[in-house]
């Protein structure tokens, strides 16, 4: 293929620099289920504001035959996951199959193309191993995203990362700059010392972004198994070591990609300070600078809900809010048989389902929630909706618990399908969007940027990407965080009543009692989410400080 065969477009002057973009994940359209949560959201906007831009880059991911899973509901309207066969008439097959080492056994992976003019994303290469050559082992290295086997696991980020640069090389491109956004594509940088058997020059050409706060959720495996899967390539454990000077029996993925890179970047500017003291201690990693997370304006706004907000018409919005709020009702009542009310303040918890964001915090002191519900001067609407991770059986739990707790509750829904589509009904119909993550476990988060860009207002914790746009009273809610010196329990207590006392004091009368200022701060936020916040300025950043 040649290169205008690819792109279909010319890059900007400003652009040239070529950049290959690595991820496990994009969440490009709601017909391509390939991507779970945050990393997919981002990386798809990214590749959007990159094709509106006419950036010289283009991404590589995994073409996921059953996606990250299905959400639906069993006979007692709890969740569970399903794997279904996905097909994808609009990707183009693109004939390049090439034999990827993976447990010294040749494994064969095609190569299929996403073109710029289906979606308006930069151009996505997708790798599969779901072919007839293969055995049934290696054809499922590609059938789950981010399956629970460990070897299955490993395997994936060999195909991304190895099989992204061999594909990079059958297309004759030789991109400036190689982009791992996360560590799952850290194997690339074997197969590209195998070509320039130089660490320096390979970090000329490599970056990361680092999207984990804590050092328990960034990747590692045994040397051991990792040599015996083929992961380093053509070189021995004992070589690899001495190469990143590493000690140990643990390869950790992100100190591997950072002293790989020659720069790297966290996701706002409190996950940068949090990444530079959790890593600086490593010798040899690079530089971490921060470059915050941003989503898409096209892609995410409701041109009249936008429109009436920047022509000032308060009316207009009301108008629009309650046909946005209709649209996302029909979606409650279809899942849960409750009928919600256009009137009614609604708040919605909505985004990747894990323990620690906190999703049942709202309910920690049951009374107070329940008069919360029943409160008859200032009623609400409660909505919640996200994935947890198939295996994870605390976030799972939480789940099922919240829908069983709420179940007789006529103003309390929890749905299933949180994809792109739902996630734009939530973000169109929400009036306050709820973001209660224990504090600093949020990198950056992104799902209230797009919230603010549709008229809703946040109600947060100020953590991630938060700190850099609030302002309490003005544009959103802060909900005060505990001391950090306490104890988890003593920090769920505490900030329950904090988060409480401002749904109630603060949120609900504004809501009811001053539809003027509520207004004011709805534009506020819709205002200082663009340009910040949108994702233009984060692809101009990368090019500006990170491939320069």
């Amino acid at each position: 293929m040649t290169r205008t065969e690819i792109f279909g477009y010319t890059p900007d002057p400003a652009y040239q620099t070529s950049v290959a973009y690595f991820s496990m994940e994009f969440a490009v359209d709601q017909s391509l289920k390939i991507y779970s949560g945050g990393l997919g959201f981002l990386s798809g906007s990214h590749l959007r504001s990159a094709f509106e831009l006419k950036q010289n880059l283009l991404g590589i991911g995994m073409l996921w035959k059953y996606g990250y899973y299905d959400q639906v509901r069993d006979r007692d309207s709890h969740m569970v996951p399903v794997f279904v066969q996905k097909d994808y008439s609009f990707l183009i097959d693109t004939g390049i199959v090439f034999s990827v080492p993976v447990h010294s056994a040749e494994v064969k992976v095609k190569a299929f193309l996403l073109p710029p003019e289906t979606f308006g994303t930069a151009p996505l290469f997708l790798l599969s191993t779901d072919l007839a050559e293969n055995d049934e082992i290696s054809r499922s290295i590609t059938q789950r995203l981010y399956d629970p086997n460990e070897t299955t696991r490993i395997a994936q980020s060999i195909i991304l990362g190895i099989g992204g640069g061999m594909l990079l090389d059958h297309l004759n491109l030789q991109p400036d700059y190689y982009h791992m956004n996360e560590g799952h594509a850290v194997a690339l940088n074997f197969y590209l010392y195998s070509k320039f058997k130089n660490l320096a020059e390979i970090k000329k050409r490599m970056v990361f972004t680092t999207h984990t706060p804590e050092l328990a959720g960034n990747e590692e495996h045994n040397f051991s198994l990792l040599k015996e899967m083929s992961f380093f390539y053509h070189l021995q454990d004992h070589e690899v070591k001495f190469l990143l000077g590493l000690e140990g029996d643990k390869f950790n993925y992100t100190i591997a990609a950072l002293k790989f890179s020659g720069k790297a970047n966290g996701v706002s500017k409190l996950h940068g300070v949090v990444a530079r003291e959790m890593w600086g201690g490593y010798d040899g990693i690079c530089e971490i600078i921060s470059i915050t997370n941003a989503q898409n304006q096209k892609y995410w706004q409701d041109k009249i809900l936008a429109q009436s907000l920047t022509q000032h018409q308060q009316q207009k919005f009301i108008a629009r809010k309650k046909e946005l709020k209709s649209d996302l009702f029909k979606e409650v009542a279809d899942q849960t048989g409750k009928v919600f009310n256009q009137d009614v303040m609604t708040l919605v918890w909505a985004r990747r389902f894990a323990g620690y964001k906190r999703a049942d915090l709202i309910m920690r002191d049951w009374k107070r929630f329940e008069n919360l519900l029943n409160h008859f001067k200032y009623p609400i609407q409660i909505i919640w909706a996200g994935k947890p991770y198939p295996e994870d059986a605390g976030a799972n739990q939480i789940f099922n618990s919240i829908i069983d707790r709420t179940r007789s509750f006529p103003n309390c829904a929890v749905l299933v399908g949180y994809e792109l589509g739902l996630s734009s009904l939530l973000k169109n119909g929400a009036d306050v969007w709820l973001n209660n993550p224990k504090m600093y476990r949020e990198a950056s988060g992104t799902s209230g940027m797009t919230a603010a860009m549709n008229g809703a207002i946040n109600l947060s914790i100020p953590d991630g990407w938060i700190p850099e746009f609030a302002k309490d009273g003005e544009n959103c809610f802060l909900i005060l965080p505990a001391d950090d010196l306490l104890s988890d329990e003593q920090k769920n207590e505490i900030e329950n009543i904090n988060l409480m006392d401002v749904l109630e004091g603060k949120v609900l009368p504004a809501y009811y009692d001053d539809s003027a200022k509520w207004f004011e701060m709805v534009k506020k936020g819709f205002e200082d989410v663009i340009p910040e916040f949108e994702s233009s300025r984060m692809a101009k950043a990368y090019y500006r400080e990170l491939y320069s």
